[in-house]
C-alpha cells in the first residue's frame, strides 16, 4: 500500500474556500500500473459513494481495475477524512486536498473538472457546481459587488507516510 497525496495550487480572486462538493464528488484520474508501468488511456472518477468490496480482508475500495497489459488486479481507496479545502491562505502554494490509498496503481494525471464550491470573501456567494475542467473559472458575486475566479490550477502527487 503506497499513500499518495493530491496537491494543489491556484490562484483565487476574491474566493476565501475552493472544496469538493461533498462525498458524491468525482475525482478524476488517469493511473500506471506499479507492476508493469501501463498508463490508462481514459480518465477514470473515483468518488466515495462508490466502492467496491476488497476480494480479501474488510477494505473498502473506491476504485478497481484490471491492467491490460499484465492483467494484474490493481485498487485504490480515497481516506475519507483527508478531503481538505484550499483556502485564499493557501494561494500561490501547493497545498494537499485529498490522500488516496494505492495498491498497484498510482494516479499520474489529475483533472479538476465540476463540482466544487467556491465561497466568496466577506461572507459572499457560495458558488455551487463551480467547474474546473478549463483550469480556470470566473464568476461575478452579488453580495459583495466583486468580479470573483479561480485561475492558474497546477497538481502534483506525492508519496507520504
Amino acid at each position: 500500500m503506497v499513500k499518495i497525496v493530491v496537491q494543489i495550487k491556484a490562484t483565487l480572486e476574491n474566493i476565501e474556500e475552493l472544496r469538493p462538493s461533498g462525498p458524491d464528488f468525482q475525482w478524476y484520474f488517469k493511473f500506471s500500473c506499479s507492476n508493469c508501468g501501463e498508463v490508462s488511456e481514459k480518465w477514470n472518477y473515483v468518488s466515495l459513494t462508490v466502492s467496491v468490496p476488497a476480494q480479501r480482508g474488510t477494505a473498502v475500495n473506491h476504485f478497481v481495475s484490471k491492467c491490460k497489459l499484465c492483467a494484474r488486479e490493481n485498487s485504490m481507496s480515497i481516506i475519507e477524512d483527508s478531503i481538505k479545502s484550499y483556502l485564499n491562505d493557501d494561494q500561490e502554494k501547493f497545498k494537499t486536498i485529498v490522500t488516496l490509498d494505492c495498491r498497484g496503481i498510482e494516479p499520474c494525471d489529475f483533472s479538476a473538472r465540476e463540482g466544487w464550491v467556491a465561497k466568496a470573501i466577506d461572507n459572499g456567494t457560495e458558488f455551487t457546481e463551480v467547474d474546473l475542467s478549463e483550469n480556470q473559472w470566473a464568476d461575478y458575486c452579488d453580495k459583495i459587488k466583486q468580479p470573483v475566479g479561480i485561475y492558474q490550477i497546477e497538481h502534483k502527487f506525492q508519496r507520504v507516510k
